[in-house]
């Protein structure tokens, strides 16, 4: 799940990315609604967390082009605007949710995991194919009933595979779900993880397809080799 933040307090968006990279999201920062508008013009991220007092433009106006260019993006923002008006209006101008500062970190997280349900394909807060179920609210995976212990990054390459079943996902379309901007990744990441998920899953779970990327189909079929 890749996370563009929109947050012009370093300290408190330093934070924040750092605490959400250890729950799995990828999560990328900057710190204007310029650079913000640019970005979802170039790279659409899945979810914005938004800060309505931006340096150089006023939250709400990044909340109104957002619906022309991105009507479908979920908004969610962050403010010390924390009054029932000003969060109507928020709300009105196109926000999906709103958090008034200071929060908590598990409510921001609580506000993500429903936005991840809204996302996902399945309507159930659990997954099954075949042997594996991948239960999103307590990011929890077991092979029949048994629970097997993955890396945030494998669940979170694992769950965009189910969540997209019988959808190839390229490598770099993986890529994107599990990294920043500024992380470094090896350009064998993808196939690694995939490598470790079959040693765990079973090799005929993850369907490689050659050239062009992963995925996990409901029908049995063999899966190519790395």
């Amino acid at each position: 799940m890749q996370i563009l933040l929109v947050e012009d307090d370093l300290p408190l968006a330093t934070g924040l990315k750092h605490a959400l990279k250890k729950q799995g999201y990828a999560v990328n920062h900057v710190e204007t609604g310029t650079a913000c508008l640019q970005t979802i013009g170039i790279d659409r991220p899945d979810i914005v967390i938004l800060d309505l007092g931006l340096p150089d433009l006023d939250g709400l106006d990044v909340l109104k082009q957002l619906g022309n260019i991105a009507s479908s993006l979920p908004v969610l923002v962050l403010t010390a605007r924390s009054s029932s008006d000003e969060k109507v209006l928020g709300l009105d101008s196109g926000a999906d949710d709103y958090l008034a500062k200071p929060f908590e970190m598990t409510e921001l997280l609580a506000r993500l995991r429903v936005f991840e349900r809204r996302l996902s394909s399945t309507n159930s807060s659990t997954i099954t194919i075949k042997n594996v179920t991948l239960d999103i609210n307590e990011h929890l995976v077991t092979v029949d009933n048994n629970e097997i212990e993955l890396s945030r990054k494998e669940y979170m390459l694992l769950k965009s595979l189910m969540e997209n079943i019988g959808k190839i996902q390229t490598r770099s379309k993986l890529e994107s779900r599990l990294y920043g901007w500024n992380e470094e990744v090896a350009s064998n990441a993808i196939e690694v993880h995939i490598h470790h998920l079959r040693k765990k899953l079973g090799v005929n779970f993850i369907k490689t397809v050659r050239g062009v990327g992963y995925k996990v189909d409901v029908k049995s079929e063999k899966a190519d080799t790395l």
